[in-house]
């Protein structure tokens, strides 16, 4: 028996490559740049078809609530006491490092946990107050951290291990709670 995967396709001029995403909510959204044909793409899902099982299984089996799509009421509510809580957790760790930064967003992102712009600003999904303390403290320090190395190279790891020595154990906990 073979099994058809329904999927929401997603043509972008800034694609570099294909990319595949499943969310908690059983969608399948695959990502392709301009011009790759259709028998391509469906190679490509084939390809990743036990992945995107896989996925679809996990997430029907677990119920975490920093899988609940927020909707603008549950953003509304939390937008002020995750700010409080990017803002506090900067500063505490903002003495290890004395970077400047220009300002903190909180927003309601699907796939993120959070983000750095080369302007300086530091944005966090509002759902980092739905985490345990200590993996919102590593989203916060992550980011805090590409003020200074904008990339994941081992001077970053380095210099987020500064703060967070236990990073990779966070980093491994975390991918069990993502955001999509």
């Amino acid at each position: 028996m073979e099994n058809k995967i329904s999927y929401k396709l997603k043509r972008s001029k800034r694609a570099k490559r294909m990319r595949l995403a499943v969310y908690c909510d059983g969608s399948v959204v695959v990502t392709s740049p301009l011009g790759v044909e259709q028998p391509i793409i469906e190679k490509f899902i084939t390809q990743k078809s036990q992945w995107v099982i896989g996925k679809l299984e996990y997430f029907k089996s677990i119920s975490v609530q920093a899988f609940v799509k927020g909707g603008k009421r549950d953003y509304k509510k939390h937008k002020e006491f995750a700010l409080a809580l990017a803002q506090r957790r900067i500063e505490y760790f903002n003495k290890v490092y004395g970077f400047e930064f220009n300002k903190i967003n909180i927003k309601n992102q699907k796939t993120r946990w959070g983000s750095c712009s080369r302007k300086g600003n530091l944005n966090f999904n509002y759902k980092i107050v739905l985490l345990s303390e200590r993996l919102a403290d590593y989203i916060i320090c992550h980011e805090l951290c590409h003020l200074k190395e904008f990339n994941h190279s081992q001077k970053f790891w380095n210099l987020l291990a500064k703060a967070v020595p236990d990073y990779l154990d966070i980093r491994k906990e975390l991918k069990k709670s993502r955001i999509n």
